[in-house]
């Protein structure tokens, strides 16, 4: 598969979920902030439609160049198991503050404004909720 790339703006940023069957099955939500692929891992598929909550468990940065990887992680390696892109495209952030987060997602699955809002420190860990905004349904739509 090509790799992820930038659409117009330059304020869009690269945006991909990864569909990665490690230990557990769970899907890898990576957003482009601050020249990184802020990361988030979520057990459940990712909502597609308003009133759905993912819970979304914050995890390490991850280069740019790791939002278009699909493959094996060898056994014995952090995260052995295979990795798949299940959606990708860019995103908008269009609120971002220490403990929420919007943005407007242009991808092939997810579509429109999302929210992730961190509820709870858990050993050491950010939970953050993961949820579509209803509303906006395209970035081309107004923000209004």
């Amino acid at each position: 598969m090509p790799d992820v790339v930038r659409k117009e703006a330059e304020q869009d940023g690269v945006y991909v979920i990864q569909k990665h069957a490690a230990t557990r099955l769970h899907y890898d939500l990576r957003l482009e902030m601050d020249g990184v692929l802020k990361s988030w891992a979520l057990p459940k598929e990712p909502p597609l439609h308003p009133g759905v909550r993912r819970l979304a468990i914050e995890v390490a940065d991850h280069d740019l160049g790791y939002a278009g990887f699909e493959g094996e992680i060898p056994e014995g390696e952090y995260g052995a198991g295979s990795v798949e892109i299940w959606d990708r495209g860019s995103h908008r952030l269009l609120e971002r503050e220490e403990k929420k987060m919007v943005t407007v997602i242009d991808g092939e699955r997810l579509h429109g404004r999302y929210g992730l809002v961190m509820f709870r420190w858990e050993r050491g860990r950010r939970l953050w909720l993961f949820f579509k905004k209803k509303g906006l349904s395209s970035p081309s739509s107004s923000t209004g």
